[in-house]
């Protein structure tokens, strides 16, 4: 386990403020990577302001949308920095990226495609998930987290590893991690009814749809399949349970990738980009201007879905090819 970088432990006390970022459309690890990391610097003596350019689309984040600004606060202390959290890039920050420039900035996260570079960034690719980096910032830091920060801690881990069916056999550390996450208070069952329930009527009927014209490709190891405007425009948002739309295609024999796109407005989409074991999907989404992991990218494009799905499949042959 790659240690807690000192610059970044004497940048956590360096500052009087922090402005605590995340990325766009914030998942269950971004909001409670940044809760329980804001908890922590309080309990520090430090002030946090939580920052987010949303939407909160998913059910499960969306009663934590009220503790998040989507503008930085005006007459800051002078001793004010910026931690941005779960974020690839600050691009995918969002409409709040510009704002953020000129303060002193540390990164904490775990995406694969991440390139930064400062001094105090703590960055492992290792990580299925950054409240596994935050967890291991606040136990070098205070010892133990408290039942607030473990309950949003474990939040984030069971986001971001599907709770636990992403991981591999070599994840006994994560296991031992959350286990003391579940000791200072976290509940797996809680969690899970958070992450799993809640979801709309809409959502089923937009997923039967989104399923409904599905394609295969290179034999059928990848599957691509779209949401149109006119079902964003009807069912909104916040309508679609993506976790369940993806598990329900990896269930399909002989699938290895999988790629979602949303047609958002006239000329823009939202992809995602799924995979098992063999295939890394960051590779392609990279290729776009998107990020994430090897198993789970994603991206905002310009373009119509008909346009830009021969594109995708066609940035898979390298992959599917050389095999």
């Amino acid at each position: 386990m790659p240690p807690v970088p000192e610059k970044l432990t004497d940048f956590l006390s360096a500052y009087d403020m922090y402005l605590i970022a995340g990325h766009s459309e914030p998942d269950g690890d971004c909001i409670g990577s940044s809760l329980a990391l804001a908890s922590f610097l309080q309990r520090k003596g430090k002030k946090t302001f939580l920052l987010s350019a949303g939407p909160f689309k998913r059910t499960e984040t969306r009663e934590y949308e009220n503790l998040f600004s989507d503008s930085v606060p005006e007459n800051l202390p002078d001793k004010t920095a910026v931690i941005i959290v779960d974020c690839s890039d600050i691009k995918r920050t969002g409409s709040i990226a510009e704002s953020l420039s000129g303060f002193p900035a540390a990164v904490i996260d775990h995406h694969a495609t991440n390139t930064g570079k400062g001094e105090a960034d703590f960055i492992d690719a290792g990580k299925p998930a950054s409240a596994i980096l935050i967890q291991q910032i606040i136990e070098k830091e205070s010892g133990e987290v408290s039942k607030y920060e473990a309950e949003m801690l474990l939040f984030g881990v069971c986001t971001d590893t599907g709770f636990f069916r992403h991981l591999d056999s070599n994840s006994s550390e994560t296991f031992t991690a959350v286990s003391r996450l579940v000791l200072a208070g976290g509940n797996p069952k809680k969690t899970f009814s958070k992450i799993k329930g809640g979801k709309s009527f809409d959502s089923r009927l937009l997923i039967a749809a989104i399923l409904s014209r599905m394609e295969r490709y290179y034999g059928g190891k990848l599957i691509v399949s779209l949401q149109t405007l006119e079902e964003t425009e009807k069912y909104g948002n916040e309508a679609r349970d993506s976790d369940s739309l993806y598990q329900l295609i990896q269930a399909i024999e002989g699938v290895e990738a999988i790629v979602i796109v949303k047609q958002e407005t006239e000329d823009r989409c939202s992809v995602g980009f799924r995979s098992l074991d063999k295939i890394d999907v960051s590779v392609v989404a990279s290729a776009f201007g998107g990020g994430g992991h090897r198993q789970a990218s994603g991206l905002s494009i310009e373009g119509r879905s008909e346009n830009l799905i021969p594109r995708f499949v066609e940035a898979f042959k390298p992959q599917f090819d050389g095999k």
